[in-house]
């Protein structure tokens, strides 16, 4: 079953995590877990604390050299008639740090672990130009 455009955005704001797929250089895809805050047309993700080899991460790269995007957000469970799905594709850039301050806070607001430990950035914004979503069932 198709969502509507509300379901969709209900179901990506009260999502706590995603999948962001990126470009490789080969062309092939590149698909990372991330934590996001929408804001209208906008998406933010940061590069935070966790334990990561670099800050020069794949995910910065690809964008830098290729901006198109997906944010994929779903839910699983055993009862199969509550699978559902949300598809954001857009364009992404790295924004520099004179751009973090209304991302930072807007993730900050969704996620409690970063009052503890801020993200330092980078900071991702994707416009987004396309979304689509399918549910097993009617909510």
């Amino acid at each position: 079953m198709r969502l509507d455009d509300a379901t969709m955005r209900r179901r990506v704001e009260a999502a706590r995590s995603a999948r962001l797929a990126t470009i490789a250089p080969d062309g092939g895809p590149h698909l990372v877990p991330v934590v996001f805050a929408l804001d209208g047309p906008l998406v933010w993700i940061a590069v935070d604390d966790k334990p990561k080899r670099s800050r020069d991460l794949a995910r910065l790269r690809n964008i830098r050299a290729t901006p198109r995007v997906s944010l994929l957000v779903d839910h699983y469970e055993e009862d199969w008639s509550r699978l559902w799905w949300v598809r954001l594709d857009g364009d992404a850039q790295v924004l520099p740090p004179s751009g973090w301050s209304r991302p930072l806070d807007l993730l900050r607001a969704k996620y409690s672990q970063y009052d503890a430990a801020p993200p330092a950035g980078p900071v991702i914004e994707i416009r987004v130009s396309t979304w689509r979503g399918w549910a097993a069932g009617a909510d």
